[in-house]
């Protein structure tokens, strides 16, 4: 079936027509008078028929591939991952700063792909740098086809510690991912941004195997495994919420200790004078405290409430009236919270108290005291087993218990209660909001440890570890930025949604009549928006690409 135009007198007029064999001849049938051919073009009527006929033979090649019926050298990548967060990558500065580095070093790969190769993999699938290279044959990457065992030099690379150790820690060796740190934040600053709050927490990483020469020891495990070697790795992110350096110490340094090497080296490594400190109560001490306050150091830290003599007998029974502060949340719902200041002798407390989770704990104690009494009445022994229970009881006699009200009420005076300890001038809400801001840094660790499962680790020095978790770092970054990115467009996504939404969009190569083709996917839930939001364009839904010239014989 095709068209033909024939001239009948003054006019040409278009028609369309089909062949067909009639008594053993070929004759053309003609099928429509589309009209005369001016008007017919003056209307667009043949660009339409066009049009239409070529959605319909890319309808036909899609359906062919679903099929099965699609020629043998036809190959189906996935273009979701590497097209949105390749974008984000360059825009953050990840790939200038370590195109810029690796250069200086003149490797024979593509180091800074090999890096990001990882990264993406982290945000994705996650596991061990090995495993990326097999994960990454069912994706289009741009420049990592090539990569195999290099992803573990790019580690070692980013991991490996500088010759100028200048602003070197006791707890830690300076390290290109330190320089990387630093030229990403210098990118971003400007004349009008400061440093002014840094929150900092840390988490343990417990792993198989020794875990390099210094990395890899035993101490308190958060992940409830005191049978493996682990590390300690901080987080530091600055008022914004974004992840602005990593830290990595042996598995066996404690809390308190890292919090002031680590204030040091930001003041030295990040060039900035005013600064204040949020931290949570695992990592202070009196000598820190003391410490903070000899360097002029604004901070904000938590106070271990019932350990404390002074917060449990004076702070905490102060009979000064509690402000208000309602906050609205996105679901909204809202929540409620109060604070109020104490000061003792000089030093500065904030009571706070989330009236929602305090009802609710109250709830849970009255719903644990019922079950007990109604044990109790019953005689059984047993329940001092349950550590729900046991909390509560006191011991009567050898054979008997009962509930102790004392520690009852004692227990009522900390529901969801905190106290905080500044030496700021804001007001104690703004001191309360500042606080709660920490629990980003703390989501994010859980993000390490969880979403992007930094672990299994199995790399064997220091250096290669070191560039492990630093991946997750930028990993954390870009999830940042398309965070951010989400949040001023009023795009609400759950972020396994936009892991799985991007992961369906593919694209499929193959050739027909000699010609090469690529078919695109249609975007599905939220990746449309998620492209929109980042400023991607999607490639279209079919194009054609030349196929490769035949290199001339000799």
């Amino acid at each position: 079936m095709f068209a033909r135009d024939k001239r009948i007198g003054p006019y040409t007029y278009v028609y369309l027509v089909e062949n067909v064999r009639e008594e053993g001849r070929t004759k053309q049938r003609i099928i429509a008078n589309l009209g005369r051919k001016e008007v017919v073009v003056a209307r667009g009527d043949l660009d339409r028929l066009a049009r239409s006929v070529a959605r319909l033979a890319q309808r036909s090649m899609v359906l062919s591939v679903v099929e099965g019926e699609a020629p043998p050298n036809a190959m189906c990548r996935r273009i979701g991952p590497a097209l949105l967060f390749e974008r984000l990558w360059q825009e953050v500065g990840c790939r200038a700063v370590l195109e810029e580095l690796a250069a200086q070093r003149q490797f024979e790969f593509a180091a800074e792909r090999a890096t990001f190769l990882t990264v993406l993999h982290r945000l994705f699938v996650s596991g061990s740098d090995r495993a990326a290279e097999k994960w990454r044959a069912d994706y289009r990457i741009e420049g990592t086809e090539a990569l195999q065992l290099h992803l573990y030099r790019a580690m070692a690379w980013l991991g490996e510690p500088l010759t100028d150790q200048a602003d070197a820690s006791e707890l830690a060796p300076r390290c290109r991912k330190d320089v990387v740190e630093e030229e990403l934040f210098a990118r971003r600053r400007d004349l009008f941004a400061e440093l002014s709050v840094v929150f900092m927490d840390t988490t343990s990483l417990s792993f198989e195997g020794q875990g390099g020469e210094e990395l890899g020891r035993r101490g308190h495990s958060k992940d409830y495994r005191p049978d493996l070697n682990q590390m300690i790795v901080g987080l530091v992110m600055d008022q914004d919420g974004r992840p602005l350096c990593s830290e990595l110490w042996p598995g066996n340094t404690a809390d308190v200790t890292t919090l002031l090497p680590v204030v040091d080296r930001l003041r030295a490594r990040f060039g900035v004078g005013r600064i204040c400190v949020v931290a949570d109560r695992g990592m202070i001490s009196a000598a820190t405290i003391a410490a903070l306050e000899e360097r002029k150091l604004e901070y904000i830290l938590g106070v271990r409430e019932r350990s404390s003599a002074e917060v449990r007998s004076t702070v905490i029974d102060d009979q000064t009236p509690f402000v208000p502060l309602v906050v609205p949340r996105a679901s909204g719902d809202l929540t409620e919270l109060e604070a109020k200041q104490v000061k003792i002798g000089g030093r500065r407390y904030i009571v706070c108290r989330n009236l929602a989770e305090a009802r609710r704990d109250a709830e849970q104690r009255a719903a644990i005291l019922d079950g007990l009494r109604t044990k109790l009445a019953q005689g059984d022994k047993a329940l001092v087993g349950n550590s729900g229970f046991r909390r509560y009881l006191k011991t009567v006699s050898a054979r008997h218990f009962a509930i102790d009200e004392a520690r009852v009420a004692d227990d009522a005076r900390f529901d969801v209660l905190y106290v905080l300890r500044t030496n700021t001038k804001i007001t104690p809400l703004q001191v309360m909001l500042r606080y709660r801001d920490l629990l980003r840094v703390e989501q994010l660790l859980r993000q390490v440890k969880a979403v992007l499962a930094t672990r299994p680790i199995y790399h064997s020095s220091d250096m290669a570890i070191r560039g492990h978790v630093f991946c997750s770092f930028l990993a954390l970054l870009l999830a940042k930025e398309l965070e951010d990115r989400l949040r001023r467009q009023g795009v609400a996504a759950e972020w396994g949604d936009i892991l799985r939404d991007l992961d369906r969009l593919q694209q499929i190569q193959l050739e027909q009549d000699g010609k090469r083709f690529l078919l695109r996917t249609p975007t599905t839930g939220v990746a449309g928006k998620l492209f929109q939001a980042v400023g991607v364009a999607l490639p279209p839904n079919i194009q054609e690409i030349p196929l490769p010239r035949p290199q001339p014989t000799a």
